[in-house]
């Protein structure tokens, strides 16, 4: 049995006379053969903690006996080693930094929720945010299912990250969640000073859910900040390092990388020599080609799609919740469905007509013998290193599974070329668009990157021919559009509610057969932008058959192979590197109609 007892504890009172009370616990914990460091700072107590069981209970019993720190608790893990080489207590301005005026987690808290309320209101489905507070390589060992990130490396960022939070999320529930609790007690009470309504603070952290709910609503494991690295949902260390070069917490399959130098590099950090690159490029070129050889989706397989029953479905038969959830599609569909065994619960048991189902429940539809429909191959792959890989997407071939498209999807063959790894799309393009695309190899190298998308700070640039001739060689359109898309995935100008939109444009040549080519610089993100704005000027896409004037509503829009295509090329991007924070630029090739 491990015979360490490891102790995080914090709480928040008003401390005086620090230097006095720092030499009586030094040489308390020295006598009681305790490891680790204790925080003190006129705003209370926080401290991680090693040793016999025995000596942690006189430390805390001494500590109970300081004014405000009568309900002291610890959360407890045990360790066959102690995780701290010395024993530490230091006096802080504050016992977690964060540097806003105004935070008084003592006298103005924010509402704690315990974590079997939480565990609750994620089994019934409730509408709620998760807001992680932690830095984005914590993010990485594990973190709350559909839970959002803010893309911090150090906790002095939050700030910034809150001031790009969407306006909406200032209306609604709020649960933020950290290690222990202790972080949340300062970000909750600044989220109320900037205007949020509906915050609520993870009580004890996911240390303290992991303690009363296991791992319920939970992906992975907890990052904490000793030689354990990580925890498991019964508080168990887990066999990841950390890598101190890059702070990428480490499986052992990735330590035993010739990559990985302890103390120095890992695979996510290593510089190869230029020669090795070369022919590892060479390689994955070679994987990506076949792996279109076949088109996975071509050979038929039993295709099992998720579910969730609607929010605001009040309960009741299941037949009447797939009826309000796929309100297009006639009941026979699902009735047939169910018959056949096809419609399984998060159990993977057949599911009947007639089971009453809950808001929020997961279920999945089994599809047999799902065939997808022909895609264009001839991926490129156009840079990787340790944090993004760069391809050049032909068409049409769509990003994202969905749809009729889940194995003949971008994503699907990056995510077999490069298995284990599970690399994500960090952007949006359309299947019928052609061109850069930016993968992530991890989920904190995503939140970077993802993050200046949001922020606007990625500079974008296309080529496109249109039909007709515009009267200046550079002009822009700012008609707001759409926020929800019609039928067949189509949006429409909306300048009354729309979401606001600007795309800049440039003419680079005007031909002879009354066809102009541009340059598009997309100021915004919307969801077909540039194609709804140049049609809004008069100026469609040439083989654009979704967004050209008197376009058929429910045509489909991912097209087979072979047909005209698309004159619409995403040329060039710039943004900042997630590893070293430098400028990048990347350019794919101009498509032929650009000649």
């Amino acid at each position: 049995m491990p015979s360490i007892t490891n102790v995080a504890a914090y709480r928040f009172a008003r401390l005086e006379n620090l230097r006095p009370l720092r030499e009586r616990l030094q040489a308390l914990c020295r006598g009681l053969e305790l490891k680790g460091t204790i925080l003190l700072s006129p705003e209370g107590v926080n401290l991680f903690v090693a040793g016999a069981r025995e000596s942690i209970d006189v430390l805390f019993s001494t500590l109970r006996e300081l004014p405000g720190l009568e309900a002291l608790e610890g959360k407890y893990s045990l360790s066959d080693e102690p995780p701290f080489r010395r024993m530490l207590v230091r006096l802080k301005k504050e016992i977690i930094a964060f540097g806003q005026p105004g935070i008084d987690p003592v006298g103005r808290p924010s509402p704690k929720l315990k974590p079997a309320e939480l565990k609750q209101w994620l089994d019934e489905g409730r509408p709620v945010t998760l807001l992680d507070t932690r830095n984005d390589y914590e993010v990485k060992l594990g973190t709350f299912n559909g839970a959002r990130l803010m893309g911090l490396d150090h906790f002095r960022h939050f700030p910034e990250a809150v001031a790009k939070l969407p306006p909406e999320l200032k209306d609604q529930p709020i649960v933020m969640f950290c290690t222990g609790g202790i972080r949340c007690e300062k970000a909750g009470p600044y989220m109320e000073q900037q205007g949020f309504k509906n915050i609520h603070q993870l009580e004890g952290g996911i240390l303290k859910y992991f303690e009363d709910c296991g791992g319920a609503h939970y992906t992975g494991e907890c990052f904490v900040f000793d030689q354990r690295v990580g925890l498991d949902p019964h508080l168990e260390e887990t066999e990841y390092a950390v890598c101190y070069a890059c702070q990428s917490p480490l499986t052992p399959e990735e330590r035993q990388s010739p990559q990985y130098l302890a103390g120095e590099s890992c695979p996510y950090c290593w510089q190869a020599p230029e020669e090795d690159l070369a022919a590892q490029f060479a390689a994955r070129q070679q994987a990506l080609d076949a792996a279109t050889q076949p088109l996975p989706g071509s050979v038929p397989y039993d295709n099992h799609r998720p579910l969730r029953i609607p929010a605001d479905f009040p309960g009741g038969p299941l037949i009447d919740a797939l009826g309000l959830l796929f309100s297009h599609l006639p009941a026979s569909h699902w009735t047939e469905a169910l018959a056949a065994g096809r419609m399984l619960g998060a159990d993977h048991r057949p599911r009947s007509a007639t089971d009453r189902v809950e808001p929020g429940e997961k279920l999945i539809h089994r599809v047999p013998g799902t065939q997808e429909p022909e895609v264009a191959t001839g991926i490129r792959l156009l840079h990787e290193d340790e944090a993004i890989i760069i391809l050049d997407k032909p068409a049409p071939l769509p990003l994202h599974p969905g749809g009729r498209y889940n194995r003949n999807t971008l994503q699907w063959i990056v995510q077999q070329v490069w298995h284990p790894q599970r690399p994500g799309p960090a952007h949006r393009l359309d299947s019928t668009t052609t061109g850069l695309v930016v993968f992530t190899r991890t989920r904190h190298f995503a939140a970077r990157v993802q993050d200046q998308f949001a922020r606007g700070t990625v500079e974008k640039t296309y080529l496109v021919r249109v039909a007709g001739a515009p009267a200046d060689d550079a002009f822009s359109c700012d008609a707001a559009i759409q926020a929800e898309p019609g039928p067949a995935g189509r949006r429409d100008i909306d300048e009354a509610t729309g979401q606001p939109a600007r795309t800049d444009f440039r003419v680079l040549r005007r031909d002879a057969d009354g066809t102009t080519l541009l340059e598009a610089r997309p100021v915004t993100g919307r969801t077909n932008q540039i194609r709804l704005h140049l049609l809004h000027l008069g100026l469609p896409i040439c083989g654009d058959t979704v967004y050209q004037p008197g376009a058929t509503l429910g045509e489909i829009q991912t097209p087979a192979p072979g047909g005209p295509p698309l004159c619409l090329h995403a040329w060039r991007i710039g943004f900042a590197h997630p590893v070293t924070g430098e400028r990048v630029n990347f350019e794919a090739m101009a498509p032929g109609w650009a000649g």
